[in-house]
C-alpha cells in the first residue's frame, strides 16, 4: 500500500528555467563553442550549491574554472529569467491536489536554497505535506543517503513510498532503497501509475 507520493520538482511538477537561465548569464569576450565553455566550467560548485557547500555568491564566482580569461557569469540575469520562468507542468498540479486524503504528499528534489523562493511563489506547502530537497538533507540524488534521509524526515517505510522522477537513474537508485519508483514522462503515465497504485480512480 502506498501512503506517501515523493515528487522530484524541477521538470516533473514545474518547468526548470535552468537552461535558459544559463544562456542569458554566461558572458565570454569572443565566440565560444558549447564544449570549449563547458571546458572552462567548475563542475564541483553546482552539485555543492545544490547541498548547502557554498551560496549563491560563491556559485556565481566558481562556475568558470580560475584562469578561464573571457568568461564571466552573470547572477542577476540568472536570477531575472530563473524567477520569470517557473511554471507548473500541465495537468501536474491537479494530478498532485488530487491526491489529498488519499496519500501523503512531499517534495523531494535536487535544488539548492532557491527551493525557500519556489516553495512560496507556489504556495508548495498548501500542496504538499513537506518540501525536502538537497539544500535541506545535505545530499543529492541519486545517493543512497538521500533516500535513507527523505524517509526518515517524512515517517512513512520506503517500501510505502512512490518516488515520482524525471530522471530514470535517480528512479532506479529509490527502488534500490527499497521505495517504488515512476520515471515521469508526462501526466498520463503518472495518472495510469496512480491508478494502478490504487490512489486514483479510473
Amino acid at each position: 500500500m502506498v501512503r506517501a507520493v515523493c515528487f522530484d520538482l524541477m521538470d516533473t511538477v514545474l518547468h526548470d528555467p535552468y537552461r535558459e537561465a544559463l544562456a542569458a548569464a554566461i558572458r565570454f569576450a569572443a565566440p565560444a563553442m558549447p564544449a570549449e565553455i563547458a571546458r572552462h566550467r567548475d563542475p564541483t560548485c553546482w552539485p555543492a550549491f545544490e547541498i548547502g557547500e557554498i551560496d549563491e555568491a560563491e556559485f556565481a564566482r566558481r562556475f568558470f574554472r580560475e584562469g578561464a580569461e573571457g568568461y564571466s557569469f552573470d547572477i542577476d540575469a540568472f536570477n531575472r529569467v530563473r524567477r520569470a520562468g517557473y511554471r507548473f507542468l500541465p495537468g501536474v498540479r491537479e494530478i498532485v491536489a488530487s491526491l489529498e486524503g488519499r496519500a501523503l504528499r512531499f517534495v523531494a528534489s535536487n535544488y539548492p536554497v532557491w527551493v525557500e523562493e519556489v516553495r512560496e511563489a507556489f504556495a508548495l506547502d498548501a500542496l504538499f505535506e513537506g518540501v525536502y530537497s538537497s539544500h535541506h538533507l545535505g545530499v543529492r540524488k541519486p545517493a543512497r543517503d538521500f533516500f535513507d534521509r527523505l524517509v526518515s524526515r517524512i515517517g512513512v517505510g520506503a517500501g510505502e513510498c512512490l518516488f515520482v522522477d524525471d530522471r530514470a537513474e535517480n528512479c532506479d537508485a529509490a527502488a534500490a532503497a527499497g521505495m517504488r519508483a515512476h520515471v515521469f514522462d508526462g501526466t498520463a503515465g503518472l495518472r495510469a501509475r496512480l491508478i494502478c497504485e490504487g490512489l486514483l480512480g479510473a
